[in-house]
């Protein structure tokens, strides 16, 4: 991905600014097959990409430090707790000589929401480096310190459709989905991940998979219709135990379900956001306009997932 040029007359602009875009993860589907010796839980997972995203910025140089700025800065906590410097340090540690530099993020995203805030920040600050070193995609030390960074940054790192499987560490070839015109809502409440593990029950253990073969053998409209049909055969395993802790994850499912054009309403990750798939851009868009005006303090976006 191509460095963004600085804005004409953009104050402290600098020409060595690379830019990357940290899109919001989606789990269409996500299935809790196990647990295994050393505490991970099995998952199986098809995993998506919107297109609203964080925006993270590297100045190379000497040292490494991070300003957190935008509307959810407030949500991303402490700095020295951030994975962008999660990711970095990781880097740092596997490949000698590295410059690192001066980290921008602007935090549009929220945090603790099963969208992957922090893991698709961390995934752009390793593209932003590996970018300023000349390094490979195939350089090893890459994926070794996003696998040692958290489960969902591997699969974050070129954010392209994947079936994600194991910890997160099993990833299939990327593949093409259909645009699919999407709500994502957050009712404002955080559902931090290991809480939601903690309380699920056991790994349900099998799964049913949505057939994708069926949807990349039809062309035009139908194939997106016969996706979003297939994908119901999915489910979120993680959604049982996250509604039990927040009830208000309940609620958002409820006012996706209730909106006429709604075809799929299922939550993303460990919650508490949720998604709604829809036909076309403008069903997404007139139900944004009912959720966010009967809720004006929940999280609101219209978007496309693919």
């Amino acid at each position: 991905m191509a460095a963004d040029a600085p804005a004409a007359g953009e104050a402290g602009a600098s020409p060595v600014r690379l830019n990357e875009k940290a899109h919001a993860k989606v789990n269409l589907t996500l299935a809790v097959l196990g647990r295994r010796a050393d505490g991970f839980h099995v998952l199986d997972s098809l995993v998506a990409f919107a297109d609203i995203a964080d925006e993270l910025s590297l100045e190379p140089g000497s040292g490494l430090s991070l300003e957190v700025f935008g509307p959810r800065a407030d949500e991303a906590g402490t700095v020295a707790d951030n994975l962008v410097l999660k990711a970095a340090k990781a880097l740092a540690d596997r490949h000698d000589g590295l410059i690192l530099g001066h980290f921008r993020l602007d935090k549009r995203l929220p945090a603790a929401a099963g969208i992957g805030g922090g893991s698709t920040d961390a995934a752009a600050a390793l593209r932003l480096i590996a970018r300023a070193n000349g390094l490979p995609w195939t350089d090893g030390s890459i994926l070794a310190a996003a696998q040692a960074t958290g489960s969902d940054v591997p699969v974050c790192l070129e954010g392209v459709s994947r079936w994600m499987r194991g910890a997160g560490e099993i990833l299939s070839a990327p593949f093409s989905l259909p645009p699919l015109p999407a709500l994502l809502v957050n009712p404002g409440v955080a559902t931090p991940t290991a809480d939601v593990f903690r309380a699920l029950a056991h790994p349900v253990g099998s799964v049913a998979s949505p057939d994708l073969s069926l949807a990349a053998a039809i062309e035009g409209e139908r194939r997106q219709t016969i996706l979003i049909d297939n994908l119901g055969r999915g489910r979120n395993d993680l959604e049982p135990p996250a509604l039990a802790l927040r009830p208000a994850i309940g609620e958002a499912l409820a006012a996706l379900r209730d909106q006429p054009a709604c075809r799929l309403a299922r939550m993303s990750g460990s919650g508490a956001t949720v998604f709604g798939l829809f036909e076309t851009a403008e069903a997404a868009t007139a139900a944004r306009q009912a959720i966010a005006e009967r809720r004006p303090g929940w999280w609101v976006v219209d978007t496309v997932i693919g």
